[in-house]
C-alpha cells in the first residue's frame, strides 16, 4: 500500500485504465461482453483514457457520447446487462485505483464512477422503455 501514488497526469490515467480493463478483460461475468463489443482495444483504451482525464482534470479531450454506447452494447447484448453488471464493474474500478493510488483526485474518479454508473443504467432502462 506504500507504493500507492496520486492520480496526477494522463499517463497515471492511462495506467488506471489500462489495469483496470486487464481485469475486465479476464472477468467472468463482464469479459464475454467487452471481449465481444471492443474490436480494437488499443483504440478504445486510450478513448477511455480521454474520457477519464476529462473526467479528472477537466481536459476535453473526450468527445463521445458514453449514454449512446451503453444503450448500443445493451441493445447488441439483447437488453441483458443488468445493474449486476455495472456492480462487478464498480468494484473492480474501485479495487483497481485501491491498489495503485490514494488522494483526493482517486476519491472523485470513484464518485464520479458511482454517480455515472447509476446514470448509465438508468439511460439503458428508459432507453428499453422507449422502444
Amino acid at each position: 500500500m506504500e507504493n500507492r501514488q496520486t492520480i496526477e497526469n494522463r499517463e497515471d490515467v492511462s495506467l488506471l485504465v489500462r489495469s483496470f480493463y486487464a481485469k475486465i478483460r479476464k472477468d467472468a461475468t463482464l469479459g464475454p461482453i467487452f471481449n465481444k463489443i471492443v474490436t480494437d482495444w488499443e483504440t478504445h483504451l486510450e478513448l477511455l483514457t480521454d474520457f477519464w482525464e476529462t473526467q479528472l482534470f477537466l481536459q476535453r479531450k473526450y468527445t463521445g457520447d458514453p449514454i449512446k454506447a451503453h444503450q448500443k452494447t445493451d441493445d447488441i447484448m439483447n437488453n441483458t446487462i443488468t445493474m449486476e453488471h455495472f456492480g462487478i464493474w464498480l468494484n473492480h474500478w474501485f479495487a483497481t485505483i485501491d491498489e495503485l493510488f490514494t488522494g483526493d483526485t482517486a476519491w472523485i474518479a470513484k464518485n464520479r464512477a458511482r454517480k455515472m454508473n447509476t446514470m448509465l443504467y438508468m439511460k439503458i432502462y428508459e432507453h428499453r422503455a422507449s422502444k
